[in-house]
């Protein structure tokens, strides 16, 4: 088995603003409309907090397969927020046992505008994971898996087509 990459690096291009992509990952009425659609609590500032929460379509999925589901699935810190451009965060998964008692991890998302395509940004998410094994095998996603075990790269692909159609991969929007 290899060892799991410690940064973690996702880029994808999006046809929108940097004000509409920092709302998407920021609010949480935008971020239940993609990915793993859990809502995320940002309080936007150097040591404010981060959470996530389960839906109540999580929560019944967990129930019926006799899963525990934590009240906060994702929990961390903000260390840098600089609207639209740039937020730097601590990071970590709390539903699965093995990834709550790694250390957080830092993920840092950067909004560039292109000069050379007007109308077009380059989201570059990176993800430090040093310490975090689980965490890392986790967020890179499996190339075998058609839906929610995409990792990051699922997620920033879901946010992309939610952006430029109207409509996330599974038809939420």
């Amino acid at each position: 088995m290899t060892e799991p990459l410690t940064t973690q690096v996702f880029r994808v291009w999006i046809r929108s603003t940097p004000e509409k992509i920092w709302t998407a990952i920021t609010d949480p009425e935008w971020t239940v409309k993609y990915g793993y659609a859990a809502p995320a609590h940002f309080e936007l500032k150097p040591g404010g907090s981060y959470q996530s929460v389960p839906t109540q379509e999580m929560r019944d999925f967990a129930k019926e397969n006799n899963w525990p589901m934590p009240d906060v699935i994702v929990d961390g810190e903000v260390i840098e927020a600089d609207p639209p451009r740039l937020l730097k965060q601590t990071w970590r998964m709390l539903m699965d046992p093995s990834t709550a008692a790694e250390p957080f991890t830092t993920l840092t998302y950067l909004i560039e505008e292109l000069k050379s395509q007007p109308g077009v940004c380059r989201l570059t998410l990176t993800h430090e994971l040093t310490g975090a094994p689980a965490t890392s095998t986790m967020v890179a996603g499996s190339p075998l898996d058609e839906a929610g075990g995409g990792g990051w790269a699922w997620v920033l692909s879901d946010l992309k087509s939610l952006l430029e159609t109207g409509t996330a991969m599974n038809g939420r929007g």
